[in-house]
């Protein structure tokens, strides 16, 4: 580590505001602990007390970090003049990047929508092309997709792409046949290949657009900015139309900017990287950041899930620092269209967040990312804590119902000795915990209001409709979500594994059927559990029927949130609007017009974009092209010859409906095989190749 990281004036403040951090936290969190104790019946005497002021009290901490994150980061945006900006660096706006600077553009890619990223990408180049500077970047499409059709659609996606744009030479793609270690494996894997020809990467995700002025406003940080090994953007969510998107979209925008000056704040250089929209150091990345395997069985051992928290710590490690750059506008992504995508990747997420317990102790790792990694198993695990806390205080009211009272003193006496209860403590605290949820939404408010972007978001009445509205629709999901991650948490803590899905990114609705497999078991628990109470402690019961609703409707609420109509009614009524609906950045527009064009030309042969295992197989161009790709030619094993001469024979006699998956991709992998697949299927009857390739000959 060099004198000079070691001297950075930030470090120091950093470990200031963090130990006051932990003062702000604390302090209010044990008095606060220290009143739910008095409330109880017992006043914590007992075990079952001792458990729920205990609990009450780190789930108090927990919201207690993202209130002071959120008034840390109020403070920042308010008084417009950081000392410790990344981006304060002074460059010259239209200075040229350096010659010998490349900058390498990664899209990793798992049987996602080829024509999606194509025009991602497209929208990305043109940016790029605006401002004349393409020739300092390339762009490498990474596909990790094992759906035999999804791979031939992104082959001709790219290919038709580099054709409109005429630049074959600026634009990669590679399809790994392994997809060891999954995303960081895809990344890891260009590294090793390409990564000698690129000073920096910038990862994106498959949904991920940035415009052409972040990119280059990125890497001129960088060039100034040497000692920094990773800068994180803050994503802007924009592009669904359902309404849980609409309002995700709404809060990302309203309350994100304040959260992400507030991490800032607190960690300054110490900071984390989130996975994509974000550029990196290559050179460091390659020595420093390479991951093993963690020992033991998955989920808790193997490879590492949640990649990118460890790799920024490794890259702190190293002795780069990790900013946040909060500032920096242009950068956007896509949030997840329904409840249940959502929860589908949160528990990818968890499990990745939970590796992180085996990682919090390694050595050499900066008391910044150890925090980190703790606050993101936190981020479910908290979940699990909310869910025993409820637990628990059921089981206390439950308790407290079937016992009969004492009034009288065990020493003899006429009088009972009636309980006297003062209310005063218990609305303190309710008002507190009131306080520390809801005044960074209200700070996020005023702050709308003072920089003057109300208009942004619909004006002051929707942007005041907005934040009511956002805030009544995440209390309503908050105890499915809650349901959801302590489920997660405890699976992942059992030694139940998952799988590694593609995420869903359009706006389909979800069926009746699918929010009742996912949410039954949800609803008969809040039955069972309201049912309990209102027939034992019915004070309890109103206490707790916000959460014992919620559950009940989750499966309409599930359904709802997940419809594109209801989201655009909201539009209509000015709710949950957006600065990226008010005024459509040019990168948005330029994906538009591409999926447009694209739709209005069709292809070749009146075959479908979809079936990609046929187009390859009848497509003249789409032939051609999947087998120029692919590796030369090899000497196999008889048997395997053998093998595929049979899936040869099967092919021409079923067509493409007759294959498996595994079986059309062992024919893709076969450039011998697909030549004469090609060459004896057009030698078939018009009406035959009509009816088992959906190929028009005329």
């Amino acid at each position: 580590m060099s004198r000079e990281f070691l001297n950075e004036p930030w470090r120091k403040v950093a470990s200031r505001r963090r130990l006051f951090l932990l003062a702000l936290v604390l302090v209010p969190s044990i008095a606060a602990a220290s009143v739910m104790g008095t409330l109880l019946p017992h006043k914590g005497a007992t075990w079952l007390e001792v458990a729920i002021v205990f609990t009450f009290c780190v789930l108090f901490v927990w919201i207690s970090l993202g209130f002071w994150t959120a008034l840390a980061g109020f403070w920042t945006l308010l008084k417009k003049d950081d000392r410790f900006a990344v981006s304060r660096v002074q460059t010259e706006e239209d200075a040229p990047i350096r010659p010998h600077v490349k900058t390498a553009i990664l899209f990793p890619v798992c049987n996602e929508d080829p024509e999606r990223i194509m025009a991602g990408i497209y929208a990305v180049w043109r940016s790029l092309q605006r401002l004349g500077t393409e020739d300092s970047f390339d762009i490498h499409i990474l596909s990790d997709s094992n759906d035999p059709d999804r791979w031939v659609q992104e082959e001709a996606a790219w290919n038709r792409l580099c054709t409109d744009l005429g630049v074959h030479g600026h634009i990669f793609y590679r399809r790994r046949r392994i997809n060891l270690k999954r995303k960081s494996g895809n990344v890891a894997d260009f590294c090793r290949r390409y990564g000698a020809h690129y000073t920096y990467m910038i990862v994106f995700d498959a949904d991920s657009v940035m415009t052409g002025e972040i990119l280059v406003r990125m890497v001129h940080i960088m060039e100034r900015r040497r000692n920094v090994g990773i800068l994180q953007t803050a994503p802007a969510c924009t592009g669904r139309e359902t309404l849980i998107a609409r309002a995700q979209q709404f809060a990302n925008r309203a309350y994100g900017p304040m959260y992400a000056a507030g991490l800032h704040h607190w960690f300054l250089g110490d900071a984390q990287f989130w996975g994509h929209n974000a550029i990196i150091r290559v050179q460091p990345f390659i020595r420093h950041c390479a991951l093993g395997r963690l020992p033991g069985r998955p989920p808790l051992g193997g490879d590492i899930l949640s990649h990118d928290f460890v790799e920024s710590a490794l890259m702190r490690r190293a002795g780069y620092s990790v900013w946040l750059a909060y500032d920096l506008e242009g950068s956007y992504e896509e949030v997840p269209p329904n409840l249940l995508n959502e929860l589908k990747r949160d528990r990818r997420w968890c499990q990745g967040n939970l590796q992180h317990l085996r990682l919090v102790f390694t050595r050499g790792i900066f008391p910044g990312h150890r925090a980190l990694f703790l606050n993101g198993v936190m981020s479910y695990g908290s979940a699990l804590l909310w869910f025993l806390f409820l637990a628990l205080s059921t089981t206390e009211a439950i308790l407290e119902a079937l016992v009969r009272p004492d009034y009288f003193m065990q020493s003899k006496t006429l009088f009972p000795v009636w309980p006297v209860w003062d209310p005063t403590p218990g609305i303190t605290l309710l008002a507190s915990t009131a306080l520390v949820l809801f005044l960074p939404k209200l700070c996020a408010f005023f702050l709308i209001l003072l920089k003057g972007r109300r208009r942004l978001f619909g004006g002051f009445f929707g942007l005041t409709g907005s934040i009511i509205s956002e805030v009544a629709l995440s209390t309503l999901l908050a105890p499915v979500r809650m349901l959801f991650h302590s489920k997660y948490v405890f699976l992942t803590l059992l030694g139940m594994g998952i799988g590694w899905g593609t995420q869903q990114r359009d706006d389909e609705g979800t069926s009746f059927w699918d929010a009742f497999r996912f949410h039954g078991g949800g609803t008969l628990l809040a039955f069972v559990w309201g049912s309990a109470l209102f027939l034992i402690n019915r004070v309890f019961f109103w206490w707790s029927s916000p959460l014992i609703f919620s559950l009940l409707l989750s499966i309409p609420i599930s359904m709802l949130t997940s419809r594109a109509e209801v989201g655009r009614f909201f539009r209509a009524l000015r709710i949950f609007i957006t600065p990226e609906e008010t005024k459509k950045p040019g990168e948005y527009q330029d994906i538009e017009a591409y999926l447009e064009e694209k739709d209005r030309q069709g292809l070749p042969l009146g075959m479908r974009a979809e079936d990609g295992f046929a187009r390859a197989a009848a497509d003249p161009g789409v032939n051609a092209l999947h087998r120029t790709l692919l590796r030369g030619p090899r000497s196999l094993d008889p048997k395997i010859r053998q093998r595929r001469e049979k899936l040869l024979e099967k092919a021409l006699k079923t067509g493409p409906e007759g294959l498996s998956k595994k079986e059309k991709k062992e024919l893709l992998y076969d450039a011998e095989c697909m030549a004469r697949l090609h060459e004896q299927i057009w030698e078939l009857p018009g009406n035959t190749l009509l009816e088992r390739w959906k190929v028009r000959s005329g």
